[in-house]
């Protein structure tokens, strides 16, 4: 991994527009097919003020190169459902669940908003070092993540599964007609 790639949170409105001018080079929207297959691809779209209160709420991670985002890995506590409307369906969801014989509801856990790592970058262990600094920032508050991820982005899938993740959950969202792996990685 280039050594010249700090890991760290956002400090400043600067890099939460870099963050968001990646996340838009990234939204399945703007990409072609081939692309989402064979880089992966994002699904929700954040705005500055969502962004900057998911910030002020928890620390959100950035990778950082030449001062330039570079990657991100968003979080989100489980009392930020009513904020995002794309997530509250999740949000039941995981209320719903089960890890070890206990519901997700009764954890101490938050949610990955989302991941994204810039093309230009990817390849060299960011993306792992993203969730390592999510877990140094967040093992003494929370037990576990939990994210979902869509079956057909088969990079996400690979990459969340190499890390430790495990799958608990799968479902089929008709509105999006996306089938959903709900993934856990516990601390």
């Amino acid at each position: 991994m280039d050594e010249n790639i700090i890991f760290g949170t956002i400090e400043n409105d600067n890099q939460i527009f870099q963050l968001l001018d990646l996340q838009q080079r990234n939204l399945k929207k703007n990409i072609s097919n081939v692309e989402m297959t064979e880089q992966g691809f994002t699904t929700v779209e954040h705005s500055f003020e969502k962004l900057a209160l998911m910030n002020k709420i928890l620390p959100q991670i950035i990778a950082i190169q030449n001062n330039i985002v570079v990657g991100y890995a968003l979080s989100m506590p489980t009392s930020f459902k009513n904020e995002i409307p794309e997530l509250a369906p999740m949000m039941a969801l995981l209320d719903s669940l089960k890890y070890k014989n206990k519901k997700l509801s009764e954890s101490k856990y938050y949610v990955m908003g989302q991941i994204c790592v810039d093309k230009a970058v990817r390849g060299r262990g960011i993306f792992q070092k993203m969730y390592e600094k999510h877990k140094s920032v967040f093992k003494n508050k929370y037990d576990f993540i939990v994210t979902e991820v869509s079956i057909s982005n088969t990079r996400s899938m690979h990459a969340h599964a190499k890390i430790g993740f495990e799958t608990i959950h799968t479902y089929f969202d008709p509105a999006n007609n996306e089938t959903w792996a709900v993934v856990l990685w516990a601390y």
